[in-house]
């Protein structure tokens, strides 16, 4: 069964970093097109930072440009998004999310679309003094 379980959310200062991971299990993460999404209350959820499958082309929402970094790493079946400059505004639930991998799309276009099936339960960032 496949499963991706989120971790490294914590309360951290403004202009922190933080470190999430999300691993997967029941399937290859190489083989998959991955996305990280965030979402407050009261607002639609939003793209991050997703990284398409194999050729590893790489899409990250205007916000976050230049402060986050999404990776792989494919002996540990993990994907991570490593956030530096944190500001309150980063405060948020973080999610990471799977294609399918008979679909091979953009990075950018998952981060715009959110057309991924699979999803984890999500991990809380809040950046706050």
């Amino acid at each position: 069964q496949l499963q991706l379980v989120e971790s490294g959310g914590d309360l951290v200062q403004p202009g922190g970093s933080l470190i999430l991971s999300c691993a997967a299990s029941g399937f290859s993460l190489d083989d998959y097109a991955i996305g990280w999404f965030r979402q407050v209350p009261g607002k639609e959820r939003e793209g991050v930072s997703c990284i398409s499958r194999r050729d590893g082309n790489m899409h990250n929402a205007a916000a976050v440009q230049g402060r986050f970094t999404i990776s792989r790493d494919n002996a540990k079946n993990t994907v991570y998004l490593q956030m530096n400059s944190l500001t309150p505004e980063d405060t948020a639930v973080y999610y990471c999310a799977a294609d399918t991998p008979d679909r091979w799309y953009s990075a950018s276009y998952y981060c715009f679309t959110r057309d991924m099936p699979y999803w984890g339960n999500g991990t809380l960032v809040t950046v706050s003094s």
